[in-house]
């Protein structure tokens, strides 16, 4: 089992300075990078103070001059805000300038918000599609002289300029929950990423079972599979019982971005009141506590060992959850003290 780390600048307020908290994500995946993680992700969205990453690329150029060995990982890019001689140009550069450190997570995104404002009209199944004509040709334009007449795009013979640093291009993973886009993935030569979100070990086990699936129906080599999921790692029950609450109220927010049907200022949604935050039973403290990975460090451990003997590679502690810097870095240094350990 390998291990990653899912990070974003997150604002929950107008109080807080976008350099402090630039300040604060560099931090964090400087720790990732001195415990010898295999790598750090970091995502795209707009416009959304609740995650803070309009380009992964520029991101993680700048955490490449803060650490030394971390691979750098889109986690993810959203293909249809790209076009894919953009994309390929500038994940090379970026490979260029990291001197051979990126890796490029993409999907199809999830947020109507964002679907609204940059491609407006388009739905999840068009923005799927989308990404499923952009990613195989990343590599083809990288190798160079690339033309393509497809639904969405078309263009002459192009090479992506600059060419990556590694030699077959950056490894590519899909994040993938349907069958169809893991055997898409699974079938492209593309690792993939998973994510059962606040669901529990079921989920867990069922995105196993599809990725298992795919690559029975591929005579390819078996690629890659990571599991992100909200981690916390506490001092004690009780610490582990706030880490719950604090959680629950990450994914009322998130269920409340999901639905796009509240007010948003500067970047901000309108305020949760508690009661409607309590009315959520599906995000309630119990629920984080049972279906999420958190707990005592040997909680952590028992979790995670489950989730290899299930067979993923890659597990990524994802560490955005709306608790303070403080409460975050006192997690991953307990994860990377105590529970690293027991997988070396």
């Amino acid at each position: 089992m390998e291990f990653s780390l899912f990070v974003h600048m997150e604002r929950l307020t107008p109080d807080q300075p976008h350099d402090q908290l630039n300040e604060e994500f560099i931090a964090l995946c400087k720790m990732a990078d001195d415990a010898g993680m295999r790598a750090v992700w970091t995502g795209e969205h707009h416009g959304m103070e609740f995650t803070i990453a309009p380009n992964p690329l520029m991101s993680l150029v700048n955490v490449a001059h803060h650490t030394k060995n971390v691979r750098l990982g889109t986690g993810t890019i959203i293909a249809p805000f790209w076009h894919p001689i953009k994309l390929a140009g500038e994940a090379a550069s970026a490979d260029l300038l990291t001197g051979g450190r990126i890796e490029l997570g993409i999907a199809r995104g999830a947020y109507s918000y964002e679907y609204e404002r940059l491609r407006p009209g388009m739905d999840a199944w068009e923005a799927g599609q989308r990404m499923r004509e952009i990613t195989p040709l990343l590599r083809k334009l990288w190798v160079g002289d690339c033309a393509h007449e497809g639904e969405f795009f078309q263009f002459p013979a192009t090479t992506s300029a600059p060419k990556p640093v590694q030699p077959d291009g950056p490894p590519i993973w899909i994040a993938a929950r349907d069958p169809n886009s893991h055997e898409f993935g699974v079938h492209n030569g593309f690792n993939i990423q998973v994510t059962p979100l606040w669901m529990g070990m079921e989920e867990i086990t069922t995105l196993m079972g599809r990725f298992n699936d795919a690559c029975t129906s591929y005579d390819g080599p078996r690629p890659k599979i990571m599991l992100l999921h909200h981690t916390y790692v506490g001092a004690d029950e009780a610490d582990v019982a706030v880490a719950a609450k604090e959680l629950s109220r990450f994914y009322c927010y998130f269920g409340a971005w999901f639905q796009n049907k509240r007010p948003v200022s500067q970047g901000l949604i309108a305020p949760l009141s508690e009661d409607e935050m309590n009315a959520n039973a599906m995000m309630s403290p119990e629920n984080m506590a049972r279906d999420l990975t958190i707990g005592t460090a040997d909680q952590v451990i028992d979790q995670i060992k489950a989730y290899e003997d299930l067979g993923y590679d890659e597990y990524s502690f994802w560490i955005d959850s709306g608790m303070s810097f403080e409460r975050k870095r006192a997690s991953l240094a307990r994860f990377i003290d105590d529970v690293m350990p027991a997988f070396q």
